[in-house]
């Protein structure tokens, strides 16, 4: 894991510089480039679920995502509104499969109860063993961050209601665990993640920053007792759907990152980070790397996890140690869902090196 041979993008000769080319090029897809064949695509698949005639006018909002996924909103008069997810890659297919189980396993756990409102139903259609799409049907309210940016003043009480509602399922499905003992699938899988799809990671400067995160997580972590749960993995602005008029969450969407019994912490944790992200306009990474360097979160920040279900920001001998963790969590489950991340110098000198070269300075 020191060190590693230069990698190279499938197809392309070593020695070309196409690398180079490919970690300079934007990360999210040019829509101007990609529509008209993904229109087409769309269309398609509308057919393909509905079995008969779909109007192109029919297919609304229409993205092809970083994590290798078309997405798109079918609106016709043959049944209720969809939002169709179809996997672009073999590694997107894994998330959307992942996803459904996990709403599959939510919906029929009793002991979550109402919380089961909040999630979409989704039906996968596959063909000869290969998954064509997941089928959402659409929940009710505004996206989160959608929300925020129109009405910046309703930060603090969506916050307040979002970290309440997943501290809701915490509760309802968590058990306290030894974090000591979960450093290999809480700590070290993802580390090897970062390794195995982030070049720097396994270049000789980023590879002893890794050993130094290991350490300062494992020394952490020993010795502590957390609340292992289901979590939700990738809890931000954009993943909750809110009543706008009352400002409680109707629906939390994306579960391709969520984990029977993974630490709460990371669900609340990640939510106030992106939060601080959406504010300041700057990459995850460089906040958290402040956060380092800091020895914890902003007064602001620790102030909003006083309502959620972790461990009282302040109270803990390494105010970094949560942030940390939930920033392996965040980038390793982003560069696992698609090469885009790790390919992108963008992405990886804002989001990794910053917190990597932080940790490997104490």
């Amino acid at each position: 894991m020191d060190t590693a041979a230069p990698r190279t993008v499938p197809g392309e000769r070593p020695g070309t510089g196409g690398a180079a080319l490919s970690g300079l090029l934007p990360l999210d897809p040019n829509p101007l480039l990609t529509r008209p064949s993904d229109l087409v695509r769309a269309h398609r698949l509308a057919v393909l679920l509905r079995g008969g005639h779909v109007r192109f006018r029919d297919l609304h909002r229409l993205e092809r995502t970083v994590s290798d996924l078309l997405v798109f909103r079918l609106e016709d008069r043959a049944a209720e509104p969809l939002v169709i997810k179809h996997p672009r890659s073999v590694r997107a297919a894994g998330s959307l499969t992942h996803g459904c189980a996990a709403l599959r396993e939510l919906t029929g756990d009793d002991r979550v109860g109402d919380w089961r409102r909040l999630l979409p139903a989704a039906e996968e259609l596959r063909h000869h063993g290969r998954l064509l799409l997941v089928a959402e049907r659409c929940l009710p309210g505004v996206g989160g961050d959608a929300l925020l940016r129109r009405a910046p003043g309703r930060t603090r009480p969506l916050a307040v209601a979002a970290l309440g509602t997943v501290a809701a399922l915490h509760r309802a499905t968590g058990h306290p665990e030894r974090a000591g003992r979960r450093t290999a699938d809480w700590v070290d899988a993802r580390l090897a993640v970062l390794a195995e799809q982030v070049p720097w990671c396994a270049a000789p400067r980023g590879a002893a920053a890794v050993r130094a995160l290991r350490e300062r997580l494992d020394d952490g972590l020993a010795g502590r007792t957390l609340t292992a749960a289901r979590t939700h993995g990738d809890y931000h602005p954009g993943n909750i759907l809110v009543d706008e008029e009352s400002g409680a969450l109707s629906g939390v969407i994306d579960w391709a990152d969520s984990r029977p019994d993974g630490p709460c912490a990371v669900d609340s944790y990640l939510f106030v980070l992106t939060l601080r992200q959406q504010r300041e306009r700057r990459e995850l990474g460089r906040i958290v790397a402040d956060a380092v360097r800091r020895g914890g979160l902003l007064p602001e920040d620790r102030a909003l996890l006083a309502h959620s279900d972790v461990p009282p920001p302040g109270q803990e001998p390494d105010g970094a140690l949560l942030p940390l963790l939930t920033w392996l969590w965040h980038v390793a489950g982003n560069a696992a869902k698609s090469a885009r991340y790790g390919r992108s110098r963008r992405w990886v000198h804002g989001n990794v090196v910053p917190v990597l070269t932080e940790v490997a300075r104490r």
